[in-house]
């Protein structure tokens, strides 16, 4: 788990210094149609729409987005024509990958994911061909000088967090996706600076590569994240702080 956390966090600093803010503001809209139409426009009673506007509100996306995605769920405006989709794969190494996706067509989407699949080493593959690796959890990651581990771990498990994991660049609170937006308002409420938060996709057993398989997934997670249609990417890859070093530098 600890190298997929690293990962999404590496990720998450990433977007935001290359300012690709816009193709961030898009996915993360996708997210509340999606949220708003399977669920309701109502945040106070739609868990998982709570939960995608507390992540907009995270990296600044405008409250007339928020509302606009939402309106579009609903159907009160047009342009909610979103689905969600889970691709599922194989990296280099035979690696596993899971894409979450939202798109408006699926007849461009899905070819275009397995041409970024075969152009890096690794095939698309069937339904549920990996996606029993992997368990949707919430994710939570508090840098070290934010708080001591005891604090952290008393809060969160009074607020309904499975785990509290010690990494080289901090600590990983994992949670139930039902307990999610409580236990980010808990932690904000102490005043623990939250570095990066997210609903992901957590392997249940991890893999290690060797440095020149590394390169190569962590490469074509980069391409998957990059496309305008999927929203994460999860890999059950458990790379070293050796290798993901390697590939920022």
């Amino acid at each position: 788990m600890a190298g997929h956390s690293q990962w999404a966090n590496i990720k998450h600093r990433k977007a935001l210094v290359d300012s690709k803010r816009s193709k961030l503001w898009s996915k993360l809209s996708k997210a509340i149609i999606v949220a708003a139409k399977l669920g309701g426009g109502d945040p106070s009673s739609n868990i998982r729409l709570r939960a995608a506007i507390i992540d907009a509100k995270a990296v600044s996306l405008p409250r007339d987005n928020i509302d606009r995605a939402i309106k579009k769920g609903i159907g009160e405006i047009d342009g909610g024509d979103v689905e969600e989709v889970l691709y599922e794969g194989y990296g280099p190494g035979g690696v596993a990958i899971l894409c979450d996706i939202m798109t408006d067509n699926r007849n461009r989407t899905a070819p275009e994911v397995r041409k970024l699949f075969e152009n890096h080493g690794g095939n698309l593959g069937s339904t549920n061909c990996v996606a029993y690796l992997f368990e949707r959890k919430g994710l939570i990651s508090v840098s070290k000088s934010a708080v001591d581990l005891e604090k952290l771990m008393e809060l969160a498990l009074e607020n309904g967090a499975e785990d509290v994991t010690e990494s080289e660049s901090g600590f990983d609170v994992t949670c139930p996706t039902d307990v999610y937006t409580e236990l980010v308002d808990a932690l904000e409420a102490a005043q623990i600076a939250i570095e990066s938060k997210q609903v992901t996709r957590i392997p249940n057993l991890t893999v290690e590569v060797d440095s020149e398989t590394s390169v190569s997934v962590m490469k074509l997670l980069e391409k998957l994240e990059d496309h305008d249609d999927v929203q994460s990417v999860a890999t059950n890859v458990n790379f070293t702080a050796e290798q993901l070093q390697s590939f920022q530098t």
